[in-house]
């Protein structure tokens, strides 16, 4: 399993740090390889948020995660979306941009590339830190789920849910006080197009996943595989949950697609950090695309072998240190648009939260004699 699903990994790791070594020396070998460390340690969070969703996506569409997914993370969300977020940003034209991003020592208006990077963070914390809030907020307000970590705090804040747009409001008043608040000078109106722009992915492409989700693009699936299992003599596919068997559903069609959507964007919400940190390790483009893409690779292949594994089903509060960790990050994100907050703090905050879920889970699972692997097990009733 482990070969199985990192063995691209390891291949990527290999080449990647060979090409390094050979076109950069010894130094360029170290640089690339901390950088892969770095967006590991940042993004393992977002391993176990990705999961939670892909693991409601068929065989194919997993596939397309690994494949299709990572040449997006890589070279669009590490590459190109830096460059088009300082041109938009810095108003200078996408051929400069590129000159200006692989030339260390050259300046436009007086700042090299980083620094017009490092000039456009409001702008990019403001979007990731909104798309990321409202995740956090609508899982806080799921009176539906049926384990809760923090029980007292999540069934209040699960009542609080039978107001719909309750999250929506939230974030929109929490946009505005930190533009007003937190914004440098004459940024405000950045601030708040950049955290509208944010609001405006999570319901759109969110709402569409569920929409394509809870309107027949994912029964149909089973109800063809039930069909067909019946015709050869077989029982219909089940799934072993956490409260019993249940039919098997994995999103296709118009509902993984969005599904695919939904989870790049949160993928772009989760490497803002990784992007901008990695000006403080290196200023060569190229290096930081290699690294942080060995990085992303793993954080892949780690999100498919959690839903190979059944690891969410076995451990369940990961959903929910994972989703903590989400919370964290976004408010992270929204104050470090005025202070600067070194990235090791989120890396340690976000594997912290997803390490006392798993402790958690663990002393659940003893509670109640779960033996993770073992079918059964999960569904049995909490003591």
């Amino acid at each position: 399993m482990v070969i199985r699903t990192f063995g691209w990994s390891f291949a990527v790791t290999a080449v990647g740090l060979a090409v390094a070594a050979y076109f950069w020396g010894a130094t360029g070998f170290g640089i690339v390889l901390i950088l892969s460390i770095l967006e590991i340690s940042l993004s393992f969070d977002n391993a176990v948020v990705n999961a939670t969703i892909l693991k409601k996506m068929n065989a194919f569409w997993q596939k397309m995660f690994l494949t299709v997914g990572i040449l997006i993370a890589v070279f669009g969300m590490r590459l190109v979306f830096p460059l088009l977020i300082v041109s938009l940003t810095a108003g200078i034209g996408p051929v400069d941009v590129v000159d200006l991003a692989f030339h260390d020592d050259k300046m436009i208006d007086g700042m090299t590339y980083a620094q017009h990077l490092d000039e456009a963070h409001p702008a990019i914390a403001a979007f990731g830190g909104m798309f990321l809030l409202m995740i956090f907020l609508d899982f806080m307000f799921d009176d539906e789920r049926e384990h809760r970590w923090i029980g007292p705090l999540e069934r209040f804040t699960g009542k609080l849910g039978n107001f719909d747009v309750l999250s929506t409001l939230i974030a929109l008043i929490t946009l505005v006080v930190v533009a007003q608040t937190l914004s440098p000078a004459h940024k405000e109106g950045t601030v708040m197009v950049a955290g509208v722009l944010g609001l405006i992915a999570y319901l759109g492409v969110g709402g569409l996943s569920d929409y394509f989700e809870t309107h027949g693009t994912l029964a149909h699936i089973n109800d063809e595989e039930d069909e067909d299992a019946a015709e050869a003599g077989a029982e219909p596919a089940v799934a072993e949950g956490r409260s019993g068997p249940k039919p098997v559903q994995l999103a296709a069609g118009k509902a993984a697609f969005f599904m695919f959507l939904y989870l790049e964007v949160l993928d772009a919400s989760f490497s803002f950090d990784g992007v901008v940190g990695a000006f403080a390790i290196t200023q060569d483009l190229l290096m930081i695309t290699l690294g942080l893409g060995i990085g992303a690779m793993y954080i892949r292949s780690l999100t498919v072998y959690l839903v190979r594994q059944g690891t969410l089903d076995d451990y369940v509060y990961l959903e929910h240190g994972a989703m903590y960790a989400i919370g964290a990050l976004a408010t992270i994100l929204l104050v470090s648009i005025k202070w600067e907050i070194h990235e090791v703090i989120t890396g340690v905050v976000g594997v912290g939260f997803i390490g006392i879920a798993l402790i958690s889970s663990i002393m659940r699972n003893k509670r109640i004699g779960h033996v993770p692997g073992q079918n059964g097990g999960a569904a049995k009733a909490e003591a």
